[in-house]
């Protein structure tokens, strides 16, 4: 019987029925405690990752809140938390089963490799992007926000060196997407907080963000997809700051 690791490994999904089962395959009979939250799932995401998971239904308000409520639910003090479209790498695995025997760090940051369809993003920032996925359950929570929630609390901070792949982008269409969604939850987030932002503001952020990008995080390195990488972190200020207008005129219209 093969020996697992005394890990949770927490998914966080919504109709990802294409792309769940390569995440779940990867950490399968490696890890103790595997927890997919499923966010009212319209395909067969539930079906499939029932064969690997333990599957939790609830519904998606806030991400910051869902992620908090999820990792939660784990049994182990150890939490790997991962997205749909992610999986592990066997390197990962074994280094995982290392660190988490010491009591050295409360978290740890993993690299991210990411893939436009088959391929790998390697500059403008895009790697190795680290980010803490690897954390005890007790010492870390998220911020409450709808949008980009920060990493609260993380106490004493390692590195690994081993990559989680994320298949995010199948092609630029679901970039852009992406942006779109984005761009909406950031414009109310700003409304929520009472954010006050100038078109001024926009566009220095705008054409900073292209350049810094491009430029001295040498995306142009990626050529076609370094460009388009660099493009929509421009248009993610603009179109965060029309919709955050328009909100705004709407709340107005609406108190007359």
């Amino acid at each position: 019987m093969a020996v697992t690791v005394a890990v949770s490994v927490v998914i966080i999904a919504k109709n990802e029925e294409q792309g769940i089962e390569e995440c779940l395959k990867s950490v399968y009979g490696w890890a103790d405690e595997i927890i997919l939250v499923d966010d009212c799932s319209t395909d067969k995401t539930v079906a499939v990752a029932g064969k690997y998971a333990r599957v939790l239904t609830r519904k998606m308000e806030n991400e910051g809140v869902h992620r908090n409520w999820a990792y939660a639910q784990a049994r182990n003090k150890w939490v790997l938390s991962l997205d749909a479209d992610e999986s592990v790498t066997p390197e990962l695995k074994e280094e995982i089963a290392g660190v988490i025997k010491s009591d050295a760090f409360d978290c740890y940051d993993i690299p991210l490799r990411t893939f436009f369809g088959n391929y790998w993003v390697r500059h403008g920032g895009w790697y190795p992007a680290p980010k803490v996925r690897l954390f005890l359950r007790d010492k870390m929570r998220y911020e409450e926000v709808e949008v980009h929630p920060r990493v609260l609390g993380v106490g004493r901070a390692g590195h690994l060196h081993s990559d989680i792949i994320h298949k995010g982008y199948p092609d630029l269409e679901h970039l852009f997407g992406s942006v779109n969604r984005q761009t909406t939850l950031e414009a109310r987030k700003w409304i929520k907080t009472d954010r006050r932002m100038t078109c001024g503001h926009m566009l220095w952020r705008a054409v900073d963000r292209f350049f810094r990008r491009y430029i001295r995080k040498q995306a142009y390195k990626d050529g076609m997809y370094g460009f388009v990488i660099s493009y929509c972190d421009s248009l993610y200020q603009f179109l965060s700051y029309v919709k955050y207008r328009e909100m705004l005129r709407q709340g107005k219209d609406r108190t007359g």
